[in-house]
């Protein structure tokens, strides 16, 4: 059977991209045998603990539930923070791969270890997999909408980036300031429109979910393309169901990030009846 995809990651370099994004290549021998199938791969990484020089985590096996049993098994002040992020570019003939840093105000463990990383510190990866992958029709659809802010600008990035000539593209990106836009290269057609709300918290602004609500919107099929501060995408997406009368099929939700809870902190009732969502979306029939 095969192995579960979990890797030990080094750090090549890091670079501050803008005031509020670091961007940290990671090498490794356990990336030889990577291969991404499309944009926004997302992977799960382990921090290590105060202390510790990587993180402590159980020997890969095929078994994923055992895996994670073993996981929980580690005693709390020893087993690893871990938080999702995007593989933002992946190099596979310098066994390189990239990951972008949202540098948040009221830094978590992933923030800190972001500020402070050196070339040579290790984290585990968990993924990508393919039992998590959720494609994105690029060329099946007339166009694509985009909506997220910063958390989700190094999947936007990989989406727009990866867009075949003549696709067609609608994105909304929330940041705090001109100063966190970013540029990309693409061969589609991108309608790119910054929102910038200024000093107002990550979470606290309204701002996204008004561009979308006032836009006019391109007539033919749509696949909307969700993610960031959990709330937000909640409320965009029932805005897209039962507003603009979108089939769910057609809209990719994912909540990177709680205003007022980490991935630590127990799921809400909200967050248990998205999942419930997802999963009944996700199965056949």
């Amino acid at each position: 059977m095969t192995q579960l995809p979990i890797r030990y990651i080094r750090v090549a370099d890091v670079q501050r991209i803008t005031p509020h994004m670091a961007r940290v290549t990671f090498t490794g021998d356990d990336l030889a045998d990577l291969h991404l199938d499309g944009p926004d791969q997302q992977v799960k990484l382990h921090f290590p603990r105060p202390g510790q020089s990587r993180p402590r985590i159980p020997e890969p096996e095929p078994d994923l539930y055992r895996w994670y049993e073993s996981f929980a098994t580690i005693p709390e002040p020893e087993r690893p923070w871990t938080r999702s992020y995007t593989i933002r570019a992946h190099h596979p003939h310098g066994t390189l791969i990239e990951i972008d840093f949202a540098l948040h105000e009221h830094a978590g463990p992933a923030t800190r270890w972001a500020l402070h990383a050196t070339p040579g510190d290790t984290l585990a990866m968990f993924g990508p997999s393919p039992v998590f992958a959720r494609p994105i029709p690029i060329t099946s659809t007339d166009w694509l909408l985009l909506a997220g802010d910063e958390a989700a600008l190094p999947a936007i990035g990989t989406i727009i980036e990866a867009l075949p000539e003549g696709a067609r593209v609608l994105a909304f990106v929330e940041v705090r300031n001109p100063a966190e836009e970013q540029r990309f290269d693409t061969r589609g057609e991108v309608t790119l429109r910054w929102l910038h709300r200024g000093e107002i918290p990550a979470g606290h602004s309204t701002l996204l979910i008004d561009a979308v609500r006032d836009a006019n919107l391109p007539p033919g099929a749509v696949f909307a393309w969700l993610a960031g501060e959990s709330g937000t995408v909640r409320a965009l997406r029932r805005h897209l169901l039962h507003d603009r009368q979108l089939p769910r099929q057609s809209i990719d939700f994912t909540g990177y990030w709680r205003r007022t809870l980490t991935q630590d902190d127990a799921p809400t009732e909200e967050d248990l009846a998205e999942a419930r969502e997802r999963l009944a979306e996700a199965s056949p029939g």
